[in-house]
């Protein structure tokens, strides 16, 4: 317990030290909330689209942390394992008492704080700054991120477990991470979606993630559907991910 508690210590420094890292999955999207709210009118003022909210009080911080998780999941922790494992450091410390695995409960765990505290700054400056009412189902928004987290973690895994190099996992985590976001509602709101397109992003992991966001920061329940897709993706990829993990 005592190792792994350094390791989880020295990884967490070594995050620190990558300032790309820390602005995108942090910096970033606290960064475009408070920008967007605070010089687009429009944002601030309700839209009917949307069923008559602001677009700055739910679609936006919900985007932000999808952005933030998503960011985490799919491009800094398997890029990070893959560099490990090209670099021949899983290897060796398979030769020492700290074995691989703690190593990658170490990534995982400082992934996980980071999403958690990227998420705590948004909604917290979000309703300093912007008066974006806080999650009214602060337990569904609570559970829905952590299911959404392992889903997007999961399939993080996946590509650290199929990509060859750093340089691969790097291009495909690019690859995957922008249509997700699309999907997700990050530039199209899914209420302005075409139906066909809206049906896609239900039964993909980032817009069935940003919609529950949303659902439950205005104070309604996830969909049973959204909830199901999320446990699914996080099943399929986190199975895959473990029997195609390669130490070395």
């Amino acid at each position: 317990m005592l190792i792994q508690k350094k390791l989880i210590l020295t990884e967490a420094k070594l995050f620190l030290r990558e300032p790309a890292a820390v602005f995108f999955v942090t910096l970033l999207p606290i960064a475009l909330l408070l920008v967007l709210g605070l010089s687009v009118p429009g944002f601030s003022k309700p839209d009917p689209a949307l069923g008559g909210e602001r677009p700055i009080d739910a679609q936006f911080p919900a985007m932000m942390v999808l952005l933030s998780v998503a960011t985490l999941a799919v491009s800094a922790l398997p890029a990070t394992l893959v560099m490990y494992r090209e670099k021949g450091v899983l290897r060796r410390m398979s030769t020492t008492p700290v074995r691989p695995g703690a190593l990658l409960v170490a990534q995982i765990a400082i992934s996980a704080a980071v999403a958690v505290l990227s998420t705590a700054l948004t909604l917290t400056l979000g309703h300093l700054v912007l008066d974006v009412p806080v999650p009214r189902l602060l337990a569904g928004f609570t559970g829905v991120l952590l299911l959404g987290s392992v889903s997007l973690f999961s399939i993080g895994l996946w590509l650290a477990a199929v990509a060859p190099n750093a340089k691969v996992v790097q291009g495909a985590g690019a690859a995957v991470l922008f249509p997700l976001l699309f999907l997700g509602g990050m530039w199209l709101p899914r209420d302005l979606m075409p139906s066909p397109l809206r049906v896609v992003s239900d039964f993909m992991p980032t817009g069935a993630f940003g919609q529950a966001l949303r659902d439950t920061m205005g104070g309604h329940a996830p969909s049973l559907t959204h909830l199901a897709v999320l446990a699914g993706w996080a099943l399929i990829a986190g199975i895959a991910a473990a029997r195609m993990f390669r130490w070395e």
